[in-house]
């Protein structure tokens, strides 16, 4: 059974509501395909707002980000219990601006993924390497010590359901693409680094997508590889232009 394509956009720290619901209604037109999934991940303020936006459409509208309790003395952070009520099924996790500015670990980020299915949340866990652990050649170990450290615990009926991401740090914001070649080795190493962990019909399961500059030129090639399953996207996703990423074909 083939994997469905899953298109995700991370708006990352933009949008303040009135400016969402806007967006919303911009894209709901352009996004329409039934052989995709279709995520907005928005800002938390944003999550309310948009959800209502998109009613009755194929937008699905993630967070971006939450917490591994329930509740306490957490000040500024979002609980998965919180998520869940306001309907959100995607949530992105250990995004590596998240590792980078607010000191996330692949520990933490196993903490999250195990509270994210404890919810019934899908997560999208991503992972990726600078461009000084590429060009020392240790991209794929340090992926697959990435993932393994993520799927700690988590079965294999829980694996096939998330989503994975791989972005190339030195790619994201940066308008540089990995090679389509780049990306699909990476993914196909992920899928055989699942098949490790857990057996071929999880890693089968599983959807990879790639992330890092996607545009609706880079799109069609990327998104025909084998093991990429679609593509969470950056910039390209607050404007019109998602419409043909969305549509790739």
């Amino acid at each position: 059974m083939a994997r469905k394509k899953i298109i995700a956009g991370n708006w990352k720290m933009n949008m303040t509501p009135s400016e969402a619901v806007a967006l919303v209604e911009t894209l709901k037109p352009l996004v329409v395909n039934d052989q995709v999934d279709v995520v907005f991940c928005v800002p938390a303020i944003d999550i309310i707002p948009a959800m209502e936006a998109a009613k009755g459409t194929n937008i699905n509208i993630g967070a971006e980000n939450m917490y591994f309790e329930e509740k306490g003395a957490y000040t500024g952070e979002i609980s998965p219990n919180m998520l869940k009520d306001a309907g959100v099924q995607y949530v992105i996790i250990g995004h590596s601006e998240r590792r980078e500015y607010f000191a996330e670990t692949d520990e933490t980020v196993n903490k999250k993924v195990l509270k994210a299915f404890e919810y019934d949340l899908t997560p999208i866990i991503c992972c990726g390497e600078t461009l000084t652990q590429r060009e020392q050649g240790i991209t794929i170990d340090w992926i697959r010590q990435q993932i393994k450290i993520a799927f700690l615990n988590v079965t294999a009926d829980q694996a096939k359901k998330a989503v994975i991401a791989y972005e190339p740090i030195w790619a994201i914001g940066t308008g540089k693409v990995a090679t389509t070649e780049q990306a699909e080795e990476v993914c196909a190493a992920i899928r055989v680094c699942i098949g490790e962990i857990y057996d071929e019909p999880t890693a089968e399961a599983i959807r990879i997508q790639y992330g890092g500059s996607v545009s609706a030129s880079s799109a069609p090639e990327l998104f025909a590889q084998p093991n990429i399953d679609g593509g969470l996207v950056g910039g390209a996703s607050l404007k019109p232009d998602f419409g043909k990423i969305v549509n790739y074909k």
